[in-house]
């Protein structure tokens, strides 16, 4: 017999392998375990990137013109109501304010159930990538009057609560962080054939950049960097791993890196361990879940001065952080650690420490507290 019943809204589930997907699979593998029953309700395509935990049910959505890989949820179905009603939830969790998550949030209103949130996608820093910035105050107006209908807010660190803060939301915000795995993510995976088979030598100084490959991930920034450090020295070597729409041109405008396309399990895990630097200047992250893993895997990291990046990042201690608009600070930072292996030996083992204090056990285990606050259990 189960604890409690959560619905779960988001916006993606199972049709991409990202960040979010992964994060809500893995929560709701824990909660499963733990006698929390859940049903799950998002857009979902043909051939879903993942294989789904939990009771999942499909909503009415389509592609986003020009990002075909992205869904748009357009309604609760009469179909997805009929499975609310059967279900009967004591709480509703929802991860995406979009259409299907404002139609949830009104369900919930109307049938009088407890509703709280998680926020995983900065949309308002998407705008700039799409010259779409006049329309973040209205942006700001919709998510503030949603979250102060919830009854939590789920954030993935105090800086990010701190900053929405700033921006007008009124809610009870709680940290539920990212986790890692230090098993799969360790520098024991280094493999100096491994590094061969991509063509570096045991000398080179290998920046590694790992996501999805899409413009809001700061590629041009990451480009523009290692192409005047591969000018300046023979040894440096681009390491992109990933794939997505901005793949090809990418390709033009750095061509001289290795691009080994989307990797998972080992190949993954290797990718990390065999690189030496990872720069990540993306500043639309929440959290940075590439950035955790690639201090678990004992990496300096160089990454943007944002939100989703300086709770892992502590400046001058395992890495560095510079604003996004200063590409120059990137590139100096870059290069003294390219000169300096010491330095990067120092940072690495302190990621590797700081990582450590990241289980998922820990973290989900926290939600779950929360789920019963809510519930006064």
């Amino acid at each position: 017999m189960s604890r409690f019943k959560v619905a779960l809204f988001t916006g993606n589930y199972n049709h991409i392998r990202d960040g979010v997907s992964l994060t809500l699979n893995r929560m709701v593998k824990f909660m499963l375990e733990n006698d929390v029953e859940f049903k799950i309700f998002g857009p979902t395509i043909d051939k879903p990137a993942l294989e789904h935990t939990g009771d999942f049910v499909a909503v009415p959505s389509f592609s986003l013109p020009g990002r075909p890989e992205y869904r748009v949820s357009t309604d609760l179905s009469s179909e997805a109501k009929r499975h609310l009603r059967e279900f009967e939830p004591d709480l509703v969790h929802i991860a995406t304010p979009d259409v299907l998550g404002y139609k949830a949030l009104r369900w919930a209103m109307d049938h009088e159930k407890p509703v709280v949130s998680s926020y995983h996608t900065h949309f308002t820093s998407y705008l700039k990538y799409y010259k779409l910035s006049l329309f973040e105050p209205l942006l700001w107006k919709y998510l503030n009057w949603f979250y102060s209908h919830c009854e939590q807010l789920y954030v993935p660190t105090p800086s990010m609560a701190e900053w929405l803060k700033e921006m007008g939301v009124v809610a009870d915000l709680k940290i539920w962080a990212r986790g890692i795995n230090t098993d799969q993510f360790t520098p024991e995976n280094r493999d100096e054939e491994w590094r061969q088979e991509l063509g570096f030598k045991p000398d080179d100084v290998v920046i590694t950049f790992i996501s999805r490959l899409v413009w809001e991930k700061n590629l041009k920034l990451y480009s523009n960097v290692l192409n005047r450090l591969m000018q300046k020295y023979d040894h440096v070597k681009a390491l992109v791993v990933g794939d997505g729409p901005a793949g090809e041109e990418l390709k033009q405008i750095l061509p001289n890196a290795v691009y080994t396309g989307f990797l998972t399990g080992d190949n993954l895990s290797k990718a990390y361990a065999n690189s030496d630097i990872f720069f990540f200047p993306s500043d639309t992250e929440t959290f940075g879940n590439v950035t955790l893993e690639a201090m678990a895997s004992g990496l300096p990291c160089v990454v943007a001065d944002a939100v989703g990046s300086k709770s892992l990042v502590d400046h001058e201690e395992n890495g560095y952080l510079a604003p996004v608009e200063k590409s120059d600070l990137f590139y100096l930072y870059i290069d003294k650690l390219v000169q300096k292996p010491g330095l990067r030996k120092k940072m690495a083992d302190s990621s590797r420490h700081k990582a450590g204090g990241y289980s998922w056990q820990n973290i989900n285990g926290k939600l779950l507290s929360y789920y019963e606050q809510v519930l006064d259990l």
